[in-house]
Protein backbone atom coordinates (compact mmCIF):
# COMPACT_ATOMS: atom_id res chain seq x y z
CA UNK A 1 0.00 0.00 0.00
CA UNK A 2 1.43 3.37 -0.98
CA UNK A 3 0.81 6.36 1.32
CA UNK A 4 1.55 9.95 0.35
CA UNK A 5 1.70 13.03 2.55
CA UNK A 6 0.93 16.18 0.58
CA UNK A 7 1.33 19.59 2.20
CA UNK A 8 0.18 22.95 0.89
CA UNK A 9 0.93 26.29 2.51
CA UNK A 10 -0.33 29.27 0.55
CA UNK A 11 -1.01 32.98 0.81
CA UNK A 12 -4.46 33.79 -0.48
CA UNK A 13 -4.54 36.24 -3.38
CA UNK A 14 -7.79 38.13 -3.15
CA UNK A 15 -8.36 40.10 -6.32
CA UNK A 16 -12.18 40.06 -6.38
CA UNK A 17 -12.73 37.30 -3.85
CA UNK A 18 -15.82 37.23 -1.67
CA UNK A 19 -14.68 36.05 1.78
CA UNK A 20 -16.46 38.60 3.98
CA UNK A 21 -19.87 37.39 5.04
CA UNK A 22 -22.66 37.88 7.56
CA UNK A 23 -20.52 36.60 10.45
CA UNK A 24 -17.81 39.18 9.77
CA UNK A 25 -20.38 41.97 9.47
CA UNK A 26 -22.00 41.07 12.81
CA UNK A 27 -18.65 40.86 14.57
CA UNK A 28 -18.23 44.64 14.28
CA UNK A 29 -21.94 45.51 14.56
CA UNK A 30 -22.37 44.00 18.02
CA UNK A 31 -20.79 45.68 21.04
CA UNK A 32 -20.44 44.83 24.72
CA UNK A 33 -21.47 46.83 27.80
CA UNK A 34 -17.92 47.88 28.62
CA UNK A 35 -16.57 50.97 30.35
CA UNK A 36 -15.84 52.25 33.83
CA UNK A 37 -16.48 50.05 36.85
CA UNK A 38 -19.47 52.19 37.90
CA UNK A 39 -20.92 52.01 34.38
CA UNK A 40 -20.50 48.22 34.27
CA UNK A 41 -21.81 47.64 37.79
CA UNK A 42 -25.04 49.47 36.90
CA UNK A 43 -25.58 47.57 33.66
CA UNK A 44 -24.71 50.56 31.45
CA UNK A 45 -28.05 52.27 32.24
CA UNK A 46 -26.77 55.85 32.02
CA UNK A 47 -28.67 57.50 29.14
CA UNK A 48 -30.69 59.74 31.49
CA UNK A 49 -27.99 60.03 34.18
CA UNK A 50 -24.73 61.14 32.61
CA UNK A 51 -21.91 62.15 34.89
CA UNK A 52 -19.73 59.14 33.99
CA UNK A 53 -16.90 58.94 31.48
CA UNK A 54 -18.28 55.84 29.78
CA UNK A 55 -21.81 57.31 29.78
CA UNK A 56 -20.41 59.73 27.18
CA UNK A 57 -20.20 56.77 24.80
CA UNK A 58 -23.97 56.20 24.89
CA UNK A 59 -25.25 59.77 25.39
CA UNK A 60 -23.00 62.73 24.46
CA UNK A 61 -24.95 65.02 26.81
CA UNK A 62 -23.46 63.06 29.74
CA UNK A 63 -20.27 65.11 29.96
CA UNK A 64 -21.97 68.42 30.84
CA UNK A 65 -23.61 66.78 33.89
CA UNK A 66 -20.18 66.76 35.58
CA UNK A 67 -19.61 69.55 38.10
CA UNK A 68 -15.82 69.36 37.97
CA UNK A 69 -13.08 68.31 35.61
CA UNK A 70 -12.39 64.60 35.80
CA UNK A 71 -9.91 62.07 34.42
CA UNK A 72 -9.82 58.31 34.87
CA UNK A 73 -8.91 54.93 33.52
CA UNK A 74 -10.14 51.37 33.95
CA UNK A 75 -8.30 48.07 34.17
CA UNK A 76 -10.24 44.91 33.34
CA UNK A 77 -9.87 41.18 33.62
CA UNK A 78 -11.79 39.33 30.91
CA UNK A 79 -12.49 35.63 31.35
CA UNK A 80 -14.55 33.67 28.84
CA UNK A 81 -15.48 30.01 28.96
CA UNK A 82 -16.86 28.29 25.86
CA UNK A 83 -18.46 24.86 26.17
CA UNK A 84 -19.45 23.17 22.92
CA UNK A 85 -21.77 20.29 22.13
CA UNK A 86 -21.06 18.55 18.82
CA UNK A 87 -22.89 15.27 18.14
CA UNK A 88 -23.21 14.66 21.87
CA UNK A 89 -19.56 15.30 22.72
CA UNK A 90 -18.76 18.15 25.11
CA UNK A 91 -15.55 20.19 24.96
CA UNK A 92 -14.40 23.27 26.88
CA UNK A 93 -11.86 26.05 26.43
CA UNK A 94 -11.08 29.05 28.63
CA UNK A 95 -9.36 32.35 27.90
CA UNK A 96 -8.24 34.96 30.44
CA UNK A 97 -6.85 38.40 29.54
CA UNK A 98 -6.07 41.75 31.16
CA UNK A 99 -6.66 45.06 29.42
CA UNK A 100 -6.92 48.84 29.81
CA UNK A 101 -10.61 48.89 29.08
CA UNK A 102 -11.27 52.64 29.32
CA UNK A 103 -9.46 55.96 29.63
CA UNK A 104 -10.77 59.50 29.37
CA UNK A 105 -10.88 63.10 30.53
CA UNK A 106 -13.60 65.76 30.69
CA UNK A 107 -13.24 69.54 31.11
CA UNK A 108 -16.16 71.59 32.40
CA UNK A 109 -16.42 75.35 31.70
CA UNK A 110 -18.98 77.43 33.61
CA UNK A 111 -20.60 80.58 32.29
CA UNK A 112 -20.47 83.20 35.05
CA UNK A 113 -22.82 85.54 33.22
CA UNK A 114 -25.91 85.38 35.45
CA UNK A 115 -28.14 86.74 32.68
CA UNK A 116 -27.36 83.95 30.23
CA UNK A 117 -29.45 80.77 30.01
CA UNK A 118 -26.41 78.82 28.75
CA UNK A 119 -24.97 77.71 32.07
CA UNK A 120 -21.91 75.71 31.06
CA UNK A 121 -20.30 73.60 28.37
CA UNK A 122 -17.89 70.68 28.38
CA UNK A 123 -15.21 69.09 26.23
CA UNK A 124 -14.20 65.46 26.66
CA UNK A 125 -12.18 62.68 25.10
CA UNK A 126 -12.92 59.09 26.10
CA UNK A 127 -11.76 55.68 24.89
CA UNK A 128 -13.86 52.55 25.41
CA UNK A 129 -13.11 49.02 24.29
CA UNK A 130 -16.46 48.18 22.65
CA UNK A 131 -15.60 44.51 22.08
CA UNK A 132 -12.92 42.21 23.43
CA UNK A 133 -12.44 39.42 20.89
CA UNK A 134 -10.09 37.28 23.01
CA UNK A 135 -11.55 33.82 23.35
CA UNK A 136 -11.12 30.21 22.28
CA UNK A 137 -13.47 27.39 21.29
CA UNK A 138 -12.95 23.67 20.77
CA UNK A 139 -15.52 21.33 19.23
CA UNK A 140 -15.12 17.63 18.57
CA UNK A 141 -17.31 14.67 17.77
CA UNK A 142 -18.12 11.91 15.29
CA UNK A 143 -20.18 13.13 12.36
CA UNK A 144 -22.27 10.42 10.65
CA UNK A 145 -23.41 12.64 7.80
CA UNK A 146 -21.01 15.22 6.42
CA UNK A 147 -17.30 15.43 5.71
CA UNK A 148 -14.87 18.23 4.97
CA UNK A 149 -14.70 16.66 1.52
CA UNK A 150 -18.30 17.83 1.01
CA UNK A 151 -17.17 21.42 1.58
CA UNK A 152 -14.43 21.22 -1.04
CA UNK A 153 -16.80 19.50 -3.50
CA UNK A 154 -19.29 22.34 -3.02
CA UNK A 155 -16.56 24.82 -3.91
CA UNK A 156 -15.45 22.82 -6.96
CA UNK A 157 -18.82 21.94 -8.51
CA UNK A 158 -19.58 24.10 -11.51
CA UNK A 159 -15.93 24.99 -12.10
CA UNK A 160 -14.39 23.74 -15.40
CA UNK A 161 -11.65 21.19 -14.82
CA UNK A 162 -9.18 23.15 -16.95
CA UNK A 163 -9.48 26.04 -14.45
CA UNK A 164 -8.18 23.80 -11.66
CA UNK A 165 -5.34 22.29 -13.70
CA UNK A 166 -2.09 24.25 -13.89
CA UNK A 167 -1.21 25.42 -17.44
CA UNK A 168 2.29 24.63 -18.66
CA UNK A 169 3.42 28.26 -18.57
CA UNK A 170 2.40 28.73 -14.91
CA UNK A 171 3.79 27.49 -11.62
CA UNK A 172 1.18 26.15 -9.15
CA UNK A 173 1.74 29.20 -6.97
CA UNK A 174 1.23 31.67 -9.83
CA UNK A 175 -1.86 29.87 -11.12
CA UNK A 176 -3.35 29.73 -7.63
CA UNK A 177 -2.92 33.49 -7.23
CA UNK A 178 -4.17 34.06 -10.77
CA UNK A 179 -7.48 32.38 -9.89
CA UNK A 180 -8.11 35.03 -7.26
CA UNK A 181 -8.67 37.60 -9.99
CA UNK A 182 -11.93 36.02 -11.13
CA UNK A 183 -15.34 37.08 -9.85
CA UNK A 184 -15.66 33.75 -7.99
CA UNK A 185 -11.97 33.70 -7.13
CA UNK A 186 -12.42 32.55 -3.54
CA UNK A 187 -14.29 29.42 -4.58
CA UNK A 188 -11.84 28.79 -7.43
CA UNK A 189 -8.87 28.91 -5.09
CA UNK A 190 -10.55 26.67 -2.54
CA UNK A 191 -11.49 24.22 -5.29
CA UNK A 192 -7.88 24.33 -6.48
CA UNK A 193 -6.68 23.32 -3.00
CA UNK A 194 -9.14 20.43 -2.83
CA UNK A 195 -8.27 19.18 -6.30
CA UNK A 196 -4.50 19.30 -5.84
CA UNK A 197 -4.60 17.56 -2.45
CA UNK A 198 -6.80 14.76 -3.90
CA UNK A 199 -9.69 15.68 -1.62
CA UNK A 200 -11.90 16.03 -4.70
CA UNK A 201 -11.77 14.25 -8.04
CA UNK A 202 -13.30 15.16 -11.39
CA UNK A 203 -15.94 12.67 -12.51
CA UNK A 204 -14.28 12.64 -15.96
CA UNK A 205 -11.17 14.08 -17.60
CA UNK A 206 -12.96 16.42 -20.00
CA UNK A 207 -11.57 19.95 -19.70
CA UNK A 208 -15.10 21.34 -19.56
CA UNK A 209 -16.15 18.96 -16.80
CA UNK A 210 -17.96 20.72 -13.96
CA UNK A 211 -18.81 17.75 -11.70
CA UNK A 212 -16.68 16.44 -8.83
CA UNK A 213 -16.83 13.90 -6.02
CA UNK A 214 -15.02 13.41 -2.72
CA UNK A 215 -12.18 10.93 -2.25
CA UNK A 216 -13.07 10.54 1.43
CA UNK A 217 -14.93 7.21 1.89
CA UNK A 218 -18.40 7.09 3.39
CA UNK A 219 -18.54 6.29 7.07
CA UNK A 220 -18.13 8.01 10.40
CA UNK A 221 -16.10 11.22 10.26
CA UNK A 222 -14.13 11.96 13.44
CA UNK A 223 -13.82 15.74 13.52
CA UNK A 224 -12.29 18.42 15.74
CA UNK A 225 -12.36 22.17 15.27
CA UNK A 226 -10.23 24.72 17.16
CA UNK A 227 -10.73 28.49 17.00
CA UNK A 228 -8.50 31.08 18.65
CA UNK A 229 -9.51 34.74 18.39
CA UNK A 230 -7.76 37.86 19.66
CA UNK A 231 -8.18 41.60 19.24
CA UNK A 232 -10.47 44.49 20.02
CA UNK A 233 -12.92 47.02 18.60
CA UNK A 234 -12.15 50.37 20.20
CA UNK A 235 -13.89 53.75 20.05
CA UNK A 236 -12.49 57.20 20.85
CA UNK A 237 -15.25 59.77 21.42
CA UNK A 238 -14.45 63.45 20.88
CA UNK A 239 -17.24 65.15 22.79
CA UNK A 240 -18.86 68.55 23.10
CA UNK A 241 -21.89 69.26 25.33
CA UNK A 242 -23.74 72.23 26.72
CA UNK A 243 -26.36 72.99 29.41
CA UNK A 244 -29.34 75.29 28.78
CA UNK A 245 -31.06 76.59 31.91
CA UNK A 246 -31.07 74.12 34.77
CA UNK A 247 -33.01 71.43 32.92
CA UNK A 248 -31.69 70.82 29.41
CA UNK A 249 -28.41 69.15 28.40
CA UNK A 250 -27.31 68.57 24.80
CA UNK A 251 -24.25 66.82 23.38
CA UNK A 252 -22.42 65.70 20.25
CA UNK A 253 -19.82 62.96 19.75
CA UNK A 254 -17.52 62.51 16.78
CA UNK A 255 -16.19 58.97 17.11
CA UNK A 256 -13.08 57.33 15.70
CA UNK A 257 -13.13 53.52 15.64
CA UNK A 258 -10.17 51.14 15.46
CA UNK A 259 -10.44 47.41 14.64
CA UNK A 260 -7.71 44.85 15.17
CA UNK A 261 -8.75 41.21 14.93
CA UNK A 262 -7.07 37.85 14.34
CA UNK A 263 -8.62 34.41 14.01
CA UNK A 264 -6.95 31.02 13.69
CA UNK A 265 -9.31 28.21 12.67
CA UNK A 266 -7.86 24.68 12.67
CA UNK A 267 -9.99 21.72 11.53
CA UNK A 268 -9.02 18.04 11.70
CA UNK A 269 -10.90 15.04 10.27
CA UNK A 270 -10.01 11.36 10.37
CA UNK A 271 -11.83 8.49 8.69
CA UNK A 272 -11.00 4.80 9.13
CA UNK A 273 -14.03 3.29 7.40
CA UNK A 274 -13.42 0.29 5.12
CA UNK A 275 -13.41 0.91 1.39
CA UNK A 276 -15.29 -1.37 -0.99
CA UNK A 277 -15.00 -1.43 -4.77
CA UNK A 278 -12.81 1.69 -4.86
CA UNK A 279 -9.96 2.51 -7.22
CA UNK A 280 -7.32 5.24 -6.88
CA UNK A 281 -6.92 7.84 -4.14
CA UNK A 282 -8.44 7.31 -0.70
CA UNK A 283 -8.15 10.23 1.72
CA UNK A 284 -7.92 9.24 5.37
CA UNK A 285 -6.72 12.27 7.33
CA UNK A 286 -7.15 16.01 6.67
CA UNK A 287 -5.81 19.01 8.57
CA UNK A 288 -7.06 22.37 7.29
CA UNK A 289 -6.11 25.71 8.84
CA UNK A 290 -7.06 29.27 7.93
CA UNK A 291 -5.62 32.40 9.54
CA UNK A 292 -7.39 35.75 9.24
CA UNK A 293 -6.11 39.19 10.20
CA UNK A 294 -8.52 42.13 9.92
CA UNK A 295 -7.59 45.73 10.61
CA UNK A 296 -9.09 49.10 9.82
CA UNK A 297 -10.74 52.26 11.03
CA UNK A 298 -14.24 53.70 11.19
CA UNK A 299 -16.24 56.83 11.90
CA UNK A 300 -19.59 57.51 13.56
CA UNK A 301 -21.40 60.35 15.27
CA UNK A 302 -23.85 60.60 18.16
CA UNK A 303 -26.42 63.15 19.31
CA UNK A 304 -28.05 63.14 22.72
CA UNK A 305 -30.00 65.03 25.32
CA UNK A 306 -30.94 64.86 28.99
CA UNK A 307 -33.93 66.65 30.51
CA UNK A 308 -34.44 67.21 34.24
CA UNK A 309 -38.23 66.98 34.36
CA UNK A 310 -38.10 67.61 38.10
CA UNK A 311 -35.21 67.76 40.52
CA UNK A 312 -35.49 63.99 40.88
CA UNK A 313 -36.81 62.68 37.55
CA UNK A 314 -34.62 62.69 34.44
CA UNK A 315 -35.23 61.55 30.86
CA UNK A 316 -32.61 60.91 28.21
CA UNK A 317 -32.39 60.19 24.50
CA UNK A 318 -29.51 59.44 22.16
CA UNK A 319 -29.03 58.61 18.51
CA UNK A 320 -25.96 56.75 17.25
CA UNK A 321 -25.36 56.83 13.51
CA UNK A 322 -24.14 53.82 11.58
CA UNK A 323 -20.42 53.23 11.88
CA UNK A 324 -18.73 53.44 8.51
CA UNK A 325 -15.71 51.13 8.55
CA UNK A 326 -12.91 50.77 6.02
CA UNK A 327 -11.37 47.34 6.59
CA UNK A 328 -8.61 45.16 5.21
CA UNK A 329 -8.22 41.39 5.44
CA UNK A 330 -5.11 39.23 5.23
CA UNK A 331 -5.57 35.48 5.03
CA UNK A 332 -3.36 32.42 4.79
CA UNK A 333 -4.31 28.75 4.43
CA UNK A 334 -2.56 25.52 5.31
CA UNK A 335 -3.76 22.06 4.37
CA UNK A 336 -2.22 18.61 4.82
CA UNK A 337 -3.75 15.37 3.59
CA UNK A 338 -2.84 11.76 4.32
CA UNK A 339 -4.04 9.56 1.46
CA UNK A 340 -3.68 6.07 0.14
CA UNK A 341 -2.68 6.03 -3.50
CA UNK A 342 -3.82 2.88 -5.34
CA UNK A 343 -4.61 1.14 -2.06
CA UNK A 344 -4.75 -2.27 -3.81
CA UNK A 345 -0.96 -2.15 -4.23
CA UNK A 346 0.58 -3.16 -0.87
CA UNK A 347 4.21 -2.52 -1.93
CA UNK A 348 4.14 1.22 -2.60
CA UNK A 349 6.70 3.66 -1.24
CA UNK A 350 6.15 6.64 1.05
CA UNK A 351 6.18 9.84 -0.98
CA UNK A 352 6.10 13.43 0.21
CA UNK A 353 5.22 16.53 -1.85
CA UNK A 354 5.30 20.23 -1.01
CA UNK A 355 3.67 23.29 -2.49
CA UNK A 356 4.64 26.54 -0.79
CA UNK A 357 4.15 30.29 -1.30
CA UNK A 358 5.53 32.50 1.47
CA UNK A 359 3.61 35.68 0.58
CA UNK A 360 0.49 36.84 2.41
CA UNK A 361 -1.99 38.49 0.08
CA UNK A 362 -4.50 41.12 1.09
CA UNK A 363 -8.12 41.86 0.26
CA UNK A 364 -8.72 45.16 -1.44
CA UNK A 365 -10.07 47.56 1.14
CA UNK A 366 -13.79 47.08 1.66
CA UNK A 367 -16.47 49.03 3.52
CA UNK A 368 -18.86 47.95 6.23
CA UNK A 369 -21.84 49.96 7.45
CA UNK A 370 -23.22 48.87 10.82
CA UNK A 371 -26.77 49.66 12.02
CA UNK A 372 -27.77 52.91 13.69
CA UNK A 373 -29.03 52.79 17.27
CA UNK A 374 -31.72 54.66 19.24
CA UNK A 375 -31.66 54.71 23.05
CA UNK A 376 -34.26 56.03 25.50
CA UNK A 377 -33.63 56.34 29.23
CA UNK A 378 -35.28 57.35 32.46
CA UNK A 379 -33.83 57.78 35.94
CA UNK A 380 -35.06 58.73 39.37
CA UNK A 381 -32.63 60.20 41.88
CA UNK A 382 -33.39 59.92 45.59
CA UNK A 383 -31.47 63.01 46.67
CA UNK A 384 -28.04 61.98 47.93
CA UNK A 385 -29.23 58.51 48.97
CA UNK A 386 -29.20 56.73 45.62
CA UNK A 387 -30.89 56.28 42.26
CA UNK A 388 -32.47 53.84 39.83
CA UNK A 389 -32.09 54.02 36.06
CA UNK A 390 -33.53 52.20 33.03
CA UNK A 391 -32.41 52.26 29.37
CA UNK A 392 -34.07 50.79 26.29
CA UNK A 393 -32.29 50.56 22.90
CA UNK A 394 -33.31 49.36 19.45
CA UNK A 395 -31.04 48.40 16.58
CA UNK A 396 -32.00 47.08 13.14
CA UNK A 397 -29.30 44.54 12.24
CA UNK A 398 -30.90 43.84 8.86
CA UNK A 399 -29.66 47.28 7.74
CA UNK A 400 -26.03 46.11 8.03
CA UNK A 401 -24.32 46.44 4.66
CA UNK A 402 -21.06 45.45 3.04
CA UNK A 403 -20.06 48.17 0.61
CA UNK A 404 -16.93 47.31 -1.40
CA UNK A 405 -15.58 49.67 -4.00
CA UNK A 406 -16.44 47.22 -6.79
CA UNK A 407 -20.16 47.95 -6.58
CA UNK A 408 -22.76 45.21 -6.23
CA UNK A 409 -20.43 42.25 -5.69
CA UNK A 410 -21.59 41.82 -2.07
CA UNK A 411 -25.28 42.16 -2.87
CA UNK A 412 -25.86 38.47 -2.12
CA UNK A 413 -24.62 38.88 1.45
CA UNK A 414 -26.58 42.10 1.90
CA UNK A 415 -29.76 40.37 0.71
CA UNK A 416 -29.03 37.51 3.11
CA UNK A 417 -28.71 39.91 6.04
CA UNK A 418 -32.07 41.46 5.15
CA UNK A 419 -33.62 37.98 5.12
CA UNK A 420 -32.17 36.51 8.33
CA UNK A 421 -31.35 39.47 10.61
CA UNK A 422 -33.89 41.39 12.64
CA UNK A 423 -34.55 44.44 14.81
CA UNK A 424 -33.14 43.72 18.27
CA UNK A 425 -33.86 45.53 21.50
CA UNK A 426 -31.74 45.90 24.60
CA UNK A 427 -32.84 46.57 28.19
CA UNK A 428 -30.45 47.92 30.82
CA UNK A 429 -31.34 48.47 34.47
CA UNK A 430 -29.10 49.93 37.14
CA UNK A 431 -29.33 51.02 40.77
CA UNK A 432 -27.02 52.74 43.23
CA UNK A 433 -27.24 53.29 46.98
CA UNK A 434 -24.97 55.73 48.82
CA UNK A 435 -23.84 55.28 52.42
CA UNK A 436 -21.50 58.14 53.41
CA UNK A 437 -18.39 57.71 51.23
CA UNK A 438 -19.49 54.29 49.98
CA UNK A 439 -21.59 53.49 46.92
CA UNK A 440 -23.24 50.09 46.38
CA UNK A 441 -24.35 49.19 42.83
CA UNK A 442 -26.15 46.51 40.86
CA UNK A 443 -27.31 46.09 37.28
CA UNK A 444 -28.98 43.88 34.70
CA UNK A 445 -28.63 43.80 30.93
CA UNK A 446 -30.76 41.86 28.42
CA UNK A 447 -30.03 41.90 24.68
CA UNK A 448 -32.11 40.17 22.02
CA UNK A 449 -30.64 37.99 19.31
CA UNK A 450 -29.85 39.81 16.04
CA UNK A 451 -31.23 36.78 14.13
CA UNK A 452 -34.87 36.22 13.32
CA UNK A 453 -34.57 32.54 14.29
CA UNK A 454 -33.10 33.45 17.69
CA UNK A 455 -30.78 30.41 17.55
CA UNK A 456 -27.78 31.22 15.35
CA UNK A 457 -26.92 33.73 18.06
CA UNK A 458 -29.13 33.58 21.15
CA UNK A 459 -30.24 36.26 23.59
CA UNK A 460 -27.71 37.66 26.04
CA UNK A 461 -28.26 38.10 29.76
CA UNK A 462 -25.83 39.86 32.06
CA UNK A 463 -25.82 40.50 35.81
CA UNK A 464 -23.47 42.91 37.50
CA UNK A 465 -22.62 44.39 40.89
CA UNK A 466 -19.98 46.60 42.43
CA UNK A 467 -19.02 49.28 44.91
CA UNK A 468 -17.07 52.50 45.07
CA UNK A 469 -15.34 54.67 47.65
CA UNK A 470 -15.05 58.45 47.48
CA UNK A 471 -11.79 59.78 48.92
CA UNK A 472 -12.70 63.34 47.94
CA UNK A 473 -10.72 64.33 44.87
CA UNK A 474 -10.07 60.66 44.11
CA UNK A 475 -12.54 57.82 43.61
CA UNK A 476 -11.98 54.09 43.40
CA UNK A 477 -14.61 51.77 41.89
CA UNK A 478 -14.77 47.99 41.51
CA UNK A 479 -17.28 45.93 39.50
CA UNK A 480 -18.01 42.33 38.57
CA UNK A 481 -20.25 41.15 35.74
CA UNK A 482 -21.33 37.75 34.49
CA UNK A 483 -23.01 37.14 31.15
CA UNK A 484 -24.18 34.11 29.20
CA UNK A 485 -25.17 33.50 25.59
CA UNK A 486 -25.65 30.48 23.34
CA UNK A 487 -24.87 30.37 19.65
CA UNK A 488 -24.38 27.89 16.81
CA UNK A 489 -20.92 27.99 15.28
CA UNK A 490 -21.08 26.82 11.66
CA UNK A 491 -17.92 24.98 10.65
CA UNK A 492 -18.09 25.86 6.95
CA UNK A 493 -20.36 27.90 4.69
CA UNK A 494 -21.38 24.95 2.47
CA UNK A 495 -21.13 21.17 2.37
CA UNK A 496 -20.06 20.68 5.99
CA UNK A 497 -22.58 23.03 7.61
CA UNK A 498 -23.07 21.14 10.88
CA UNK A 499 -22.92 23.68 13.71
CA UNK A 500 -21.65 22.90 17.20
CA UNK A 501 -23.79 24.51 19.90
CA UNK A 502 -21.64 26.86 22.00
CA UNK A 503 -22.54 27.97 25.51
CA UNK A 504 -20.43 31.07 26.23
CA UNK A 505 -20.04 32.43 29.75
CA UNK A 506 -18.00 35.52 30.59
CA UNK A 507 -16.81 36.69 34.00
CA UNK A 508 -15.33 40.19 34.08
CA UNK A 509 -13.76 42.34 36.79
CA UNK A 510 -13.23 46.10 36.40
CA UNK A 511 -11.21 48.52 38.52
CA UNK A 512 -11.49 52.27 37.88
CA UNK A 513 -9.43 55.10 39.34
CA UNK A 514 -10.86 58.63 38.95
CA UNK A 515 -9.36 62.06 39.69
CA UNK A 516 -11.25 65.35 40.00
CA UNK A 517 -9.37 68.58 39.40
Amino acid sequence: MRKIFLFIVVGLSFGMMNAQDIHDALRYSQTNVNGTARFRAMGGAFTALGGDLSAISINPASSVVFNNNQAGFTLSNYNVKNESDYFGVSAKRNENTFDVNQAGVVFVFRNYDQESDWKKFSLAVNYDNLSNFNHKTRSQGSNPNNSIGDYFVSQANGKPLNMLQVPGNYSPERWYEHLGGYLDGFQLQTAFLGYHTYLVEADNNNANNVGYYSNIPNGIYHQANYITETGYNGKVAFNFATQYTERFHFGLNLNAHVVNYTKMNAFREYNSSPVNNAVGEIVRDVYYETDLYTYGTGFSLQLGGIVKVTDDLRLGFSYESPTWYRLNDEVTQYISVLREEDYENPNGNLVEGYFYSPSIQVFPEYKLQTPSKYTFGGAYVFGNKGLISVDYSIKDYSSTKLRPDNGDFYQEQNDLMIDVLDVASELRVGAEAKIKQWSLRAGYNYEQSPYKNGRTIGDLQQYSAGFGYNFGATKLDLAYSRSSREYNQSLFSAGLTDAPKIDMTTNNVFLTLLFEF
